[in-house]
């Protein structure tokens, strides 16, 4: 039987979606040993085992920033929030447990956002909806905390639309995927991104794309989990409002230093 399919029937994970994002990001043993292939075969010989809190969100994109808000030392609590690339709702489902008030969540796509989000009176789903066309129209309060979980798309695509939803002070927390960032001929053959120098001209990319949009980056590290194809990630952290010389903002030299700490 695969083991995702074994996790589910065993009642260890609540569908086959969930099973495989347990086992992709390494909270499964078998026979002692943590594996990451879902479809590994396994029988009633062996001893399967689910190890940390992987439900403690909706989507494992909510452990990112959940290791993000905590190693930035960012309190969420109360605020009014915008998830760009909302997705299953991870990131949104991560916010509201640490007390938002409020979160936009939005995505262009449909039918993706879980449930139990989707009938949270704090939740404001917006599917179907281009984060390039953000405004007060369509969000119709300045947003304190802005988060970002983007595929298939560069966030410098997105970032010039946020401040214009954002609050004077606002802080956001976005994660960078540089196989979206790099063009084509930093990927391997599988898709991921192996070269130290692509990860750092991809996180350079958004960082300048950031401060552009006002929002001068401070803070940045590696995701505390790979992303479900293996790609090693990052967050920054950025507050608007804040000058483009402030020593706080990172510098070339930390890039440099986070990305050979990753690899």
């Amino acid at each position: 039987m695969r083991l995702d399919v074994y996790l589910t029937e065993m009642g260890l994970a609540k569908s086959r979606s969930k099973a495989a994002e347990c086992i992709e990001g390494g909270f499964v043993l078998v026979n002692g040993r943590r594996v990451t292939k879902v479809s590994l075969a396994v029988g009633e010989g062996d001893t399967v085992e689910v190890t940390g809190k992987p439900y403690d969100f909706v989507s494992r994109g909510g452990v990112k920033l959940d290791g993000a808000l905590e190693g930035f030392g960012i309190d969420v609590a109360g605020s009014t929030a915008l998830d760009i690339g909302a997705s299953t709702g991870g990131f949104t489902d991560c916010l509201l447990k640490r007390g938002a008030g409020r979160v936009y969540a939005v995505d262009s796509g449909k039918g993706q956002l879980d449930e139990s989000l989707r009938g949270d009176p704090r939740v404001i789903s917006m599917e179907g909806f281009n984060a390039r066309e953000l405004s007060p129209t369509s969000i119709p309060e300045p947003c304190g905390i802005i988060v970002s979980d983007l595929s298939f798309i560069s966030q410098t695509l997105i970032l010039p639309a946020v401040p214009a939803v954002s609050t004077e002070d606002a802080v956001l927390i976005s994660l960078i995927k540089p196989q979206f960032e790099c063009g084509r001929e930093a990927l391997n053959k599988n898709g991921i991104v192996k070269d130290k120098k692509f990860h750092t001209s991809a996180i350079k990319k958004v960082l300048s794309a950031a401060a552009v949009s006002g929002f001068v980056p401070i803070g940045l590290m590696r995701s505390s989990i790979t992303g479900g194809d293996g790609n090693i990630e990052y967050l920054y952290y950025a507050k608007r409002g804040l000058s483009p010389t402030d020593g706080r903002r990172i510098t070339d030299g930390e890039i440099r230093e986070v990305v050979n700490e990753s690899h």
